[in-house]
């Protein structure tokens, strides 16, 4: 069974930088896109960056220029380190892993329930 843990998060100031970490492990295979994406109070879930296999990187405009999404394969760890970060980044992110590759890189990051595995998800909350 997939599993997914983020970790990382925190309270930070605006300005102030994050790296979120997120460990998986139970699977056979090798995914083809991770993800990360966030859900604010009253809002719907988003998606931040992606990353697949290759390491190829796809990001929502919010997050260009300021996040980077990189993976270390061997320690089957995905991480976003976040700079410069506002208010409107307060939320909860989660990363998320997909096996199936039926949608493109840009359509995966914009429809979350295309991802079967997520994890419990990491608050970060930036303060002005």
């Amino acid at each position: 069974q997939v599993q997914l843990v983020e970790s990382g998060g925190g309270s930070v100031q605006t300005g102030g930088s994050l790296t979120l970490s997120c460990a998986h492990s139970g699977s056979k295979y090798e995914s083809y896109y991770m993800g990360w994406f966030r859900q604010a109070p009253g809002k719907q879930r988003e998606g931040v960056a992606l990353i697949d296999r290759v390491g190829t990187t796809t990001y929502e405009d919010s997050a260009k220029g300021r996040f980077t999404i990189s993976q270390e394969n061997h320690k089957n760890t995905l991480y976003l380190r976040m700079n410069n970060l506002k208010p409107e980044d307060t939320a909860i992110y989660y990363c998320a892993a997909d096996f199936s590759l039926t949608k493109t890189a840009i359509q995966a990051l914009r429809d979350p329930s295309y991802f079967a595995h997520w994890g419990q998800g990491t608050q970060v909350t930036v303060s002005s």
